[in-house]
């Protein structure tokens, strides 16, 4: 499962400098399309709103997901209820941002997810969703 927090709606709009020109859905297409090449089906959700987040994590558990990859957006920095969840539910996560978060302002450094994550990748623009994919599979398959 692929989770998207705030503000990732306006992606192809918001910042294109910082965050880039494509929109949320065509990074989705894209990787749901490479799902398919790990033997992988991709579902994803995006939401502005904290509990719908956490819903989610826990349905993936639930309904017996693999692994997450999610981008929390601004929750990143502010949400241990978010974290809270991740942890909870036990299921290998990915964290990534389009932008390097720790080469921007200060209260952009830390990160709640990072210590119940995986891995973090940032920095790479919407090729880090694929990063995210390829590193979740071989995680998952090691």
């Amino acid at each position: 499962m692929v989770l998207n927090g705030p503000n990732l709606n306006l992606l192809g709009t918001r910042e294109p400098e910082v965050y880039g020109h494509a929109t949320l859905d065509d990074i989705m297409r894209q990787l749901i399309d490479e799902g398919a090449l790990f033997d992988c089906t991709v579902e994803t959700y995006q939401s502005n709103y904290e509990g719908a987040l956490i819903d989610q994590i826990h349905r993936a558990a639930h309904e017996k997901f693999d692994g997450l990859i999610i981008n929390p957006g601004g929750y990143t920095h502010t949400s241990i209820a978010l974290r809270d969840a991740i942890s909870g539910v036990d299921l290998p996560t990915v964290e990534i941002h389009l932008s390097n978060i720790h080469a921007r302002e200060q209260f952009r450094h830390h990160s709640f997810i990072a210590p119940v994550a995986v891995g973090q990748i940032v920095g790479f623009g919407a090729a880090g969703y694929s990063l995210a994919l390829r590193a979740l599979a071989g995680y998952l398959n090691t």
